[in-house]
């Protein structure tokens, strides 16, 4: 192997081409150290600077047949290296784009299931307070505020007077606004 160590890269890359195992191994064992301390400047990832100069070098080995030497070897070998760092750092961009974009996807969900979750207990709870209103009062607040119908539809429909169907619906806002001011405040208040 002494030989191979005084031979200029030009000569390894001639005799690589001839699947000469010592001129690869003295290739590897010159450039080696030196490419892994530029992939790592590049990397800035002991194992990522590792792997890089390992398929760099698997590179090499697997083209040697066809492998030409159109600048001198070092310069080839930086350029993979090169090369292959700007890969990763574009895999890298994209995959954090994606991984931004499914937590944003998540957290919008989590947030939409949140409120949905909250939504539902409040109208248990509306609808827990509505029952519990006196039961003529209840049924004057159920035909205006579900079934859409005006003060005057209700005093016709339930023989009232006008003004007493308007009574029972701000009694009613009244009370539920007393009972369910307190419990929301609290659902708010304990869920933040």
């Amino acid at each position: 192997m002494a030989i191979y160590s005084q031979l200029t890269d030009a000569e390894l890359s001639g005799l690589l081409m001839s699947d000469d195992r010592a001129a690869f191994t003295e290739i590897y064992d010159r450039y080696n150290s030196l490419l892994y301390i530029y992939a790592f400047k590049k990397l800035k990832d002991k194992e990522e600077a590792q792997d890089v100069i390992q398929e760099t070098f698997i590179k090499l080995w697997n083209n040697r047949s066809g492998f030409q030497l159109s600048t001198n070897l070092a310069g080839y070998l930086y350029t993979v290296v090169r090369n292959r760092a700007f890969d990763l750092f574009s895999h890298k961009k994209i995959s954090t784009v994606y991984i931004n974009s499914l937590q944003h996807f998540l957290d919008r969900n989590e947030t939409a299931t949140d409120h949905l979750i909250r939504e539902k207990e409040l109208t248990i709870l509306i609808e827990k307070e509505i029952n519990n209103l006196p039961p003529r009062m209840k049924e004057i607040f159920e035909m205006s505020r579900k079934e859409f119908m005006s003060h005057k539809e209700i005093a016709s429909k339930l023989g009232l007077s006008e003004h007493t169907v308007t009574t029972q619906i701000k009694r009613a806002l009244r009370i539920l606004r007393v009972k369910l001011g307190i419990i929301v405040y609290l659902m708010w208040y304990l869920n933040n």
